[in-house]
């Protein structure tokens, strides 16, 4: 059988592959052991006689497969974890989503007027001290010191009217008693 080294490596060169990736018709040998220059393996080519293998597919099918499978939940139990729960999913990241939403509430119901800067701040503050599971349990709390602030507002008003009655009151009798005393 002819050697046909030199071919494969020209037809590598021509067509910019490797050589593995060069395919010689075997049943045209010996008109290919013929050419041995760049031209007459490019008239080759053209021929027919020589061509580039395809490239194998790799195909990622299973991949996806298995990737929808985990999505729902499947192949995720402990035979399956390497890593400890805290390097699947660190608590850092769990903490810092959380305190994200909890600030971004407190900001939008500061701005919105929904709260003061005062209640902000103390609010601001336990949330920063782990005070608040989630959103929901801010939410309570933010409504519960609205309501405890209407309610002092409610009585101090109450405490005022009371006050200024009696003041009322005080002023009418003595204005009663001096117009009793100069009769």
């Amino acid at each position: 059988m002819v050697s046909l080294k030199l071919q494969k490596r020209l037809a590598a060169s021509v067509l910019k592959c490797g050589e593995n990736k060069i395919w010689l018709d075997p049943n045209e040998i010996n008109e290919i052991s013929l050419a041995n220059s760049r031209r007459n393996i490019a008239r080759l080519k053209r021929d027919g006689l020589i061509f580039k293998k395809p490239s194998v597919v790799h195909s990622r099918a299973r991949v996806t497969l298995r990737n929808e499978a985990k999505r729902k939940g499947r192949h995720t139990g402990t035979g399956k974890r390497r890593g400890t729960a805290n390097a699947r999913l660190p608590v850092k990241v769990l903490w810092m989503r959380r305190i994200r939403v909890l600030r971004r509430l407190l900001k939008k119901m500061r701005d919105a007027k929904k709260i003061d800067k005062h209640i902000y701040h103390t609010l601001y503050m336990l949330s920063k001290g782990n005070q608040f599971k989630n959103k929901r349990v801010l939410l309570e709390t933010i409504h519960d010191k609205k309501r405890e602030m209407a309610e002092e507002t409610a009585l101090a008003q109450q405490a005022d009217a009371r006050k200024s009655r009696a003041k009322a009151r005080l002023a009418r009798k003595a204005a009663k008693e001096t117009t009793g005393s100069e009769e």
